[in-house]
């Protein structure tokens, strides 16, 4: 799977693929990306990519000219969903994540300042979204947090498959909680039920826990589980 970016800062975009699963998956040819940066696609004597908005107000907005340039430079440009990350946009949840993975690739754009031309958004772009209730200084961390969550689904790229199984939000309940060694620390220990060595109480166990959590921190996801698991 293969994703491109669109952005003003392509080191942001690079030190993520250097390291931990993201390197390994491009290491494996399990997945690929392309960082277009949207400066270089000015036609602006100065290569400005912003100007300010029409109506007036605070902050400047992101030219059609480049973003649209850009996007036209990449091959077979319609195989892949255009992506625009806004605080505007659609919330991102576990499901888009899985829906996307289908795709051969994504192109994802990288705003800044107070966001881009609406007119890109009209013409070119398939999906708006945002990864929360928040404003990012850009579009950057919220494209690499599709293209984390994204990659997660594809085949071969976590080291064991059974790990997205176990995610959690995929019943619509917070993962249960984990422990390691050693058995006993600053006086904590492990639950004794997660040692019996009896799976299926152990299990019991783990939705039980996470069933409390859930409705302690995201009631909204439990009325979610219990609507889906009312039969």
């Amino acid at each position: 799977m293969k994703f491109y970016f669109l952005t003003l800062f392509p080191e942001m975009i690079h030190a993520y693929f250097k390291e931990s699963l993201m390197e390994k998956g491009l290491k494996e040819g399990i997945i690929d990306y392309e960082v277009l940066n949207i400066r270089d696609f000015s036609q602006d004597k100065h290569k400005r990519v912003d100007d300010y908005p029409f109506g007036g107000g605070a902050g400047m907005v992101m030219t059609p000219q480049p973003i649209i340039d850009a996007l036209k430079s990449i091959p077979e440009r319609e195989k892949y969903p255009v992506i625009y990350l806004s605080s505007g946009g659609s919330t991102y949840k576990q499901k888009t994540s899985s829906d996307l993975s289908a795709y051969p690739g994504l192109i994802l754009i990288c705003g800044r300042y107070e966001g881009i031309d609406q007119r890109i958004i009209d013409a070119y772009v398939d999906y708006e979204l945002s990864v929360g209730d928040y404003i990012l200084t850009g579009g950057e961390l919220a494209a690499l947090i599709i293209c984390d969550s994204v990659c997660r689904h594809l085949k071969g790229y976590l080291g064991n498959p059974e790990s997205l199984e176990d995610e959690s939000f995929n019943e619509n309940l917070l993962e249960y909680p984990q422990y390691t060694r050693p058995r006993e620390f600053e006086g904590m220990q492990v639950p004794e039920i997660l040692l019996s060595g009896n799976h299926g109480q152990i299990k019991e166990w783990r939705l039980k826990q996470s069933i409390e959590k859930t409705v302690q921190i995201r009631p909204d996801l439990y009325k979610k589980y219990l609507s889906k698991n009312k039969h």
